[in-house]
């Protein structure tokens, strides 16, 4: 009998773990929606690196290392972020744990296909791209804020204005780019968009 190896099962459970579970919600958000939202985000900021800064880097690369970026929560839940950065040690703790949950999630894969999977759960690839996907988890988490908002829950408003605090810190051109002239359309009405005519 042929040996049976669940990764593929287990990555399609990022759609059973909320996030936000700390805040009151308006609409719950999910893992699998989270990964899907930064993988086109982060390809976008590869493509304005690229396009208007003079980058050289694989968007379609990003977009890939953000669908796997949180992969290791399937199994370990996802630590609401005051909890998760309160101290160093506990910020330290929860990176082994982490560690231990990326290495079991690549266990589960056949043997022959880790090596292409093990950048991706593991974070390996160069830092320009790290930080790329490291941006466009911010800026999805940012826009999480701004439609809970826009909906009336101002349970999120000091989230949207520390996550837009760490935003600027990261001092990304392309970023920025994308915060002047794509992100303020997050604020409008589908009418204010033009799209229900």
């Amino acid at each position: 009998m042929a040996e049976h190896f669940p990764f593929f099962a287990i990555i399609s459970r990022m759609k059973f773990i909320n996030r936000w579970a700390l805040m009151r919600n308006t609409y719950s958000e999910n893992l699998s929606e989270h990964s899907l939202d930064t993988a086109i985000l982060a390809h976008a900021l590869a493509v304005i690196k690229n396009k208007r800064f003079g980058g050289n880097v694989n968007a379609e690369q990003a977009a890939l290392l953000a669908i796997f970026h949180d992969a290791s929560e399937i199994l370990t839940g996802d630590m609401p972020t005051p909890v998760k950065y309160f101290n160093e040690e506990i910020r330290s703790s929860y990176k082994q744990v982490e560690e231990s949950a990326c290495a079991r999630l690549l266990s589960m894969l056949p043997e022959d296909l880790r090596p292409e999977y093990e950048p991706l759960i593991l974070h390996r690839e160069d830092q320009e791209l790290h930080s790329i996907v490291k941006a466009a988890d911010k800026l999805s988490a940012l826009i999480k804020c701004i439609e809970e908002r826009k909906a009336g829950n101002m349970e999120f408003a000091n989230a949207e204005k520390a996550t837009l605090e760490a935003i600027k810190r990261l001092n990304l051109p392309e970023l920025n780019c994308f915060l002047e002239e794509l992100l303020p359309a997050y604020m409008l009405t589908l009418d204010e968009q033009g799209m229900s005519r």
